[in-house]
């Protein structure tokens, strides 16, 4: 569904993509914040909603399916919106996808996602709770954050039933209208009966929540919109109070690449799936033209203090991007391990030295000593998915061991590039290293 899809009823105003969602002035806190760091891309009916968030303490969710152990840095915009709907005097409400994780959102994919398994969507679910904590406040007070998981209602859910009573609301013609719908056929590729049932699930989702907890509010990413603005529309037919929708924009740098991915993958928000250095380095790598926007977006630095920053010019523009990595860095890692990821940043590239915090990766030493193919080295240190990958790296001159640049493909790697320190330093381009340590 794109904006101009809006609810065939009047419980509420949706403003489409070519309206300007924002109101002259909000003068609700949490979307006068939002508004200010500009957080906020569609609104339905902005004045209602601001005007509901100035009556008490108010309920907002943002859904996330386990499809992975972990989120990645696509998801932290929702999650940051969450944090200042909680900061601004409101209850936030993470929602765990363990029912609609079943199906999987097929919202602006080619194909069908993987289908998981109970057991793997449980494991997802533990794994991803982690990073909740690190941004919300979660407890029995009446801002404290919850959550939530809608396998308590979907995987009970009779389906006779749930047609009858949900299902009968929704429109084939409609749907098949719907953006996240259209791509995929126009691109010729199927769409399951099982996916094309996923927009009905988030629909209820937000019914449900709104009669357990009085959630009036479903936030999320642009892509979402459609998804959304289907809840607020189901809401209204089966008798909820007004829902709204409030999506964020879909954040690129300023050179058009996709925020949460590097040159190496996903940025994953998990510690386990991507170290604190890496987490670091790559917010310090930020185009210099995206660092008060990242600043506002990302952080929750006061706004002087971002305004100060982006004034900088020059060389001074990297101190603004160290501040901008350590705070990022320390909102996910903690502040220790933020800190010891810029300590060894400085000591790497200001000073030359071998950082023993660096990303390290264990190699058997009977296998070093029998000597390891380049490539294969490459692969196993994250800097290629593949040995045709690494095989590029290494013509284009990227790659490096202990500091000595390498061209030779075929070379092999073994006990004798281990240096007084007891590792081999393992480099591709100026930022990016590995310490590879004899298990």
């Amino acid at each position: 569904m794109d904006g101009r899809d809006k609810p065939d009823h009047d419980g509420g105003r949706v403003v489409g993509p070519d309206e300007n969602p924002a109101m002259t002035t909000y003068k609700s806190d949490f979307l006068r914040v939002l508004d200010e760091r500009g957080l906020i891309h569609q609104v339905s009916d902005p004045e209602g909603l601001d005007t509901l968030c100035r009556q008490g303490v108010q309920t907002a969710y943002v859904g996330y399916d386990a499809t992975a152990t972990s989120i990645h840095i696509g998801n932290l915009i929702s999650l940051t919106m969450l944090y200042w709907f909680q900061e601004t005097g409101h209850r936030p409400i993470t929602l765990m996808g363990g029912g609609t994780s079943m199906v999987g959102d097929p919202s602006f994919r080619d194909d069908q996602r993987k289908l998981l398994t109970v057991e793997e969507i449980a494991t997802n679910i533990e794994s991803i709770k982690r990073v909740f904590g690190r941004i919300l406040r979660y407890g029995e007070g009446p801002t404290d954050a919850l959550m939530a998981n809608n396998a308590d209602w979907l995987l009970k859910l009779n389906y006779v039933e749930f047609l009858r009573e949900v299902g009968r609301h929704f429109s084939v013609n409609r749907m098949l209208s719907f953006d996240s719908v259209k791509l995929r056929l126009d691109r010729e590729q199927s769409l399951s009966f099982l996916e094309f049932n996923y927009m009905i699930l988030q629909a209820y989702d937000f019914v449900e929540l709104s009669q357990r907890y009085g959630c009036r509010l479903q936030m999320g990413g642009s892509d979402q919109w459609g998804n959304i603005v289907n809840g607020i529309d189901l809401g209204h037919r089966m008798g909820t109070q007004q829902l709204y929708a409030l999506t964020s924009p879909l954040l690129t740098t300023a050179s058009g690449a996709k925020m949460g991915k590097s040159a190496t993958g996903a940025v994953w928000l998990n510690p386990d799936m991507l170290s604190a250095y890496d987490f670091w380095q790559y917010w310090r790598n930020t185009e210099d033209a995206d660092v008060e926007r990242f600043l506002k977006l990302y952080t929750t630095m006061p706004m002087d203090e971002i305004k100060k920053l982006a004034s900088l010019g020059g060389s001074e523009i990297n101190e603004a991007k160290k501040i901008l990595a350590t705070e990022v860095t320390a909102m996910l890692h903690g502040r220790a391990a933020a800190e010891e990821a810029a300590e060894t940043a400085r000591k790497t590239f200001e000073e030359g030295a071998l950082a023993e915090n660096l990303p390290s990766v264990s190699i058997a030493g009977s296998e070093l000593d029998a000597g390891i193919g380049l490539l294969a080295l490459l692969v196993k240190a994250g800097f290629a998915a593949s040995n045709g990958e690494a095989r590029r790296h290494v013509q284009g001159g990227a790659i490096r061991i202990n500091d000595k640049a390498v061209s030779d493909e075929r070379m092999t790697v073994g006990s004798s590039e281990i240096t007084a320190d007891g590792v081999i330093k393992v480099s591709m381009g100026k930022k990016k290293h590995v310490l590879v340590r004899p298990a």
